[in-house]
C-alpha cells in the first residue's frame, strides 16, 4: 500500500468528472487500499479518487472511531433521498476550512463492492453526509461550492496565503 498525494483546492483537477469503473479488478482493489491508507493518514473519514487525481468513480469512507468500518463505493448512485440536515463539513482537499452545508438526511445508494457485486447502502446522519460529500467530488464539486461566493473568495485567499507561507 502507498500514501497518495491529495489535491488541494482550487486545483483544477478537482473539477474533473470521474468516469465509471469498467471492471473491478486487482488494480482497482489496490487503488481502494491506497486510498484508505491515505484517508486514515490524513486523517479523514472519506476520500474520493478524484482527490488523489484518479478520475474513476471510487470512494472510501470510514466514520467509525476505531477505523473498523471501512466501506468502498464503486460507481455509486443515489436511488433515494429524503429529509434535510445541516452538518459542519471539512475536506482533505480544503485543509483547515469548515462550514455548514445542507444535505439530505437519508440516502439510499446503489454501488458495487470490491468483489464486483452490487449492493445498497441505507445511510442516515453523518454517513449520509459523507457519501453525498464524496459523491460531489466524483462530479467535480467541492463542498465550498455549496457556500456563498463571498465565503468561497475568502477560502481561496486563506488557502493561497497558507500555500505561500509553507513554501
Amino acid at each position: 500500500m502507498a500514501l497518495l498525494p491529495i489535491l488541494k483546492f482550487p486545483d483544477p483537477r478537482l473539477r474533473k468528472k470521474a468516469a465509471p469503473v469498467a471492471a473491478v479488478d486487482d488494480s482497482l482493489r489496490r487503488l481502494a487500499a491506497d486510498m484508505a491508507e491515505t484517508m486514515y493518514a490524513a486523517p479523514g473519514i472519506g476520500l474520493a479518487a478524484t482527490q488523489v487525481d484518479v478520475h474513476k468513480q471510487v470512494i472510501v469512507i470510514d466514520i467509525s472511531e476505531d477505523k473498523s468500518g471501512l466501506i468502498t463505493l464503486i460507481n455509486p448512485r443515489i436511488v433515494e433521498r429524503d429529509g434535510e440536515q445541516v452538518y459542519e463539513e471539512g475536506c482533505l482537499s480544503v485543509p483547515g476550512i469548515y462550514d455548514k452545508v445542507t444535505r439530505a438526511e437519508h440516502v439510499k445508494v446503489r454501488t458495487l463492492t470490491l468483489d464486483g457485486s452490487e449492493t445498497e447502502i441505507d445511510a442516515h446522519g453523518l454517513l449520509a453526509v459523507c457519501i453525498q460529500h464524496e459523491m460531489d467530488h466524483l462530479q467535480g464539486k467541492v463542498f465550498v461550492d455549496h457556500l456563498s461566493q463571498l465565503k468561497q473568495t475568502r477560502i481561496k485567499t486563506k488557502l493561497a496565503k497558507q500555500a505561500r507561507e509553507s513554501a
